[in-house]
This record gives structure tokens, sequence and C-alpha cells, in this order.
């Protein structure tokens, strides 16, 4: 080969493999995972190309935080109040109620909260407050982070069928269906939280989790002779990182790749099986 020739461009290979004019979703994303696996496309682009075709099925009801788990401020609290809380929690933006969560009146900006500390004006939570974008559970999520996109809006409050607040959805969190978990200064996570029990008999595990205290949550009986971490552990077995979704069992436990990316495995979901189950590598969800 000529070492002048010039070199193909990553859209040049993609151009020549989507030339067989995949039929369906299923053949397109086969094409994807080829040219993954030809080292055409590394797992961070495969994980958000994936991530923008799921997006585009998803509906809000499917990655809103809940109305019982919405941090809001009422109307009545005074700033020395609510302002420990605004800390505590780290949003950037809150949903300001009047009495009740399905009487919402606007959103404040944390940052708006610097005016109560410069003390110059007399401060008025009232003339702070954002006007309420409404969604309903039903809207697509790719035509959501459109509408964000266009408004310049970061927030919208959900409502269901009847008109009652059902929850609330930010733009990062469509942005985190796409790209992976967006974590910023706020999200340092403490030690004892490696280990988290889920609802149904479920734990999501970091995958920097030590063996030993996995052992002694779960009452597995892992060795930690060979690997330190749960993570490393799964690695091994699959003899390969796993992507998102991918499923393994190992002894009587089966491990789901919750988070992972091109250079490491991230959250994974651990529930206990019957035992004598295969240990093969489940394909992904």
């Amino acid at each position: 080969m000529n070492d002048n020739s010039p070199k193909i461009s990553w859209f040049e290979h993609i151009s020549a493999l989507l030339s067989r004019k995949p039929e369906d979703r299923e053949q397109l994303l086969a094409l994807l995972h080829s040219a993954y696996e030809r080292d055409l496309l590394d797992a961070d682009a495969l994980t958000m190309i994936e991530g923008v075709m799921h997006v585009s099925e998803m509906q809000v009801r499917d990655i809103m935080v809940p109305r019982s788990q919405m941090d809001t401020i009422d109307i009545s609290e005074k700033p020395d109040e609510f302002i420990p809380f605004v800390i505590e929690t780290a949003h950037s933006r809150f949903p300001v109620t009047d009495g009740s969560k399905d009487r919402i009146i606007g959103i404040l900006l944390a940052k708006d909260l610097l005016r109560y500390y410069a003390g110059k004006e007399e401060f008025n939570v009232r003339d702070m407050l954002r006007p309420v974008v409404y969604i309903p559970e039903s809207k697509r999520l790719n035509i959501l982070l459109k509408d964000f996109r266009s408004n310049r809006n970061h927030i919208a409050i959900v409502v269901d069928e009847y008109g009652g607040v059902a929850g609330l959805v930010t733009i990062e969190d469509v942005l985190e269906q796409i790209v992976g978990e967006i974590e910023d200064e706020y999200d340092f996570d403490e030690d004892d939280a490696y280990i988290v029990a889920d609802t149904g008999g479920h734990y999501r595990v970091k995958a920097i989790a030590e063996i030993t205290s996995f052992n002694e949550t779960l009452g597995a009986t892992f060795s930690d002779k060979d690997f330190d971490t749960i993570g490393g552990l799964v690695i091994n077995h699959f003899g390969r990182l796993p992507k998102n979704g991918e499923s393994i069992i190992i002894d009587d436990f089966s491990f789901t790749v919750l988070r992972a990316d091109s250079r490491r495995l991230h959250l994974l979901k651990v529930e206990r099986v019957k035992p004598g189950l295969c240990n093969s590598p489940d394909l992904p969800h």
C-alpha cells in the first residue's frame, strides 16, 4: 500500500458500512456493532449512537424524577429557612410550591439567591421565579430535548392524565440517556454508598466496591485472591470489558451492567439467582 495514499476517514468507514442499506433498526445496530468490533468506532461513540436511537423510543415517564422524590421549596419559607436545604441538595433549579406539590408557581434558580446575599435590595422570592413548563408523561424524549434547546429551558414539570404533578425532568436527565451519567463536583459518593439495596431484592453495586465488602453485605463467598474489586471479578468472567445492559451469572448472583464506558466498568445491578444456572454471559437486554 502506498504510504502517501490518503487515509480513509471515520465518516467514510461508516458510509461504506451503511452503503449496504440496512432495512430495519436491527440491521443498522448490527452494522454499528460490526464497526465497533473492527475498531472503526470506540465504545463511547457506539454507546452515544445507541443512546440517540434509544431516546427516540423513550417517554418522559421512563426517566422522570417521581413526585415523591422532588426537592421543592414552599413560597411560605423565608430564605434563611430554605437556603440550608438548597446547599445540601446542591441542585441548580428548584420548583417552588404554594402549599402542595400540585401547586407549583415557579422555578427558582439557585444562582438568583446571590442577590439575597448581596443585600443591596429587598429580596422577594416571588420576583425571582421563572415560569413553569408543564409536559405530559407521554412526551417523547427526542422531542423534549429539541424543546429544551429551542426554548433555552432546563427543567420541566411532568403532569399525569388528570393534570396532577407526576414528577419533573431536566435536560441533564435526557442527555444522560445518550452520553451516560453526567457527574459534577457535587456527585461525590461516600464509601458507605458503594452497595445500595433497591426494591425487589436488587442491589446497585459500584464496580470499585471491594469483594470483601460485597461478600459481607450479600452473603457471598467470592475470593479476593486475584481481584480486589467486584468489577475486576465481573470483567474477568466476561473475558472483556462488557457493555451497558449485558448480564452474566457468577455462582449464585446475576450481574447486569448499568453503566460502563470504553475504559471502565462503573455500576452493576446485582440479584441472587437459583443455584446451578449457567455462568455464560447473556446478550444485552
